[in-house]
């Protein structure tokens, strides 16, 4: 994967490439100290992934990454953490905290590997069929899948793919999370960000801003935690 890093520190962005060069699937092809010049230079060269700091003079991160290519993917590195539900909405890869760890580091370009992957398949024809009281069939990697909803943990999604994190593996396939959304059965599942759906008979635990279910930290969107605490963890959830 082509790569560059965006973050208006000297130190940080040499801390984020000395990380970088460790990887073989890396190719680091650019640093910068602002989205402007970023932003010049994805537009003349094909990025496949920015390492981006949020919090930078004029245009942040979170600004840059709205206004980005759909094809190019975003991994966001800073200090702060207060920023990570504004980063799911603009559909980002990763949310790094400085100063970041290496196992950490790779477990995001791992992901984000997976995502470069599936966002090269032809998966056009992928859909959802045969939508049942307990599960539907699902086509992902040119095959049908038998997913019960109640094996569903959560559902992922990621600009026009979904991955559903089920308690056996991991389905991904080409759709919006609207669309899979609207096949899930409303008693079981509710929607708590952009970019998750969550099975309630799952949920380890909740605060304010995550649901944990298992090893996963979900984080909760503004838009959706009033009506999820509301109808969900004190009717549902907690009354369990």
């Amino acid at each position: 994967m082509t790569c560059i890093i965006v973050d208006d520190e000297p130190l940080a962005r040499e801390a984020i490439q000395m990380l970088v060069e460790q990887f073989s699937q890396l190719e680091l092809i650019g640093t910068f100290n602002g989205p402007e010049a970023a932003g010049n230079f994805i537009t003349d060269n094909k990025t496949d992934l920015i390492f981006l700091d949020i919090q930078m003079p004029g245009i942040n991160g979170i600004e840059f990454a709205r206004a980005i290519s759909k094809e190019t993917l975003v991994i966001f590195t800073t200090a702060f953490s207060e920023f990570a539900t504004d980063s799911y909405e603009v559909d980002a890869i990763d949310y790094l905290i400085k100063p970041v760890k290496a196992e950490r580091f790779a477990k995001a370009v791992e992901k984000a590997a997976s995502y470069q992957k599936l966002l090269n398949a032809d998966n056009s024809a992928n859909n959802i069929q045969n939508v049942t009281e307990d599960y539907f069939f699902v086509k992902a990697d040119r095959k049908m899948f038998k997913v019960y909803f109640k094996n569903i943990q959560y559902v992922e999604g990621l600009k026009d793919y979904v991955v559903m994190h089920t308690e056996g593996q991991k389905v991904i396939s080409g759709m919006n999370i609207k669309t899979i959304f609207d096949q899930l059965p409303k008693s079981m599942f509710v929607r708590v960000s952009k970019s998750y759906v969550i099975n309630i008979n799952h949920v380890d635990s909740v605060d304010n801003n995550t649901v944990y279910i298992g090893r996963a930290e979900i984080p909760i969107g503004n838009v959706y935690r009033d009506f999820f605490f509301d109808e969900y963890v004190t009717k549902k959830i907690l009354s369990k």
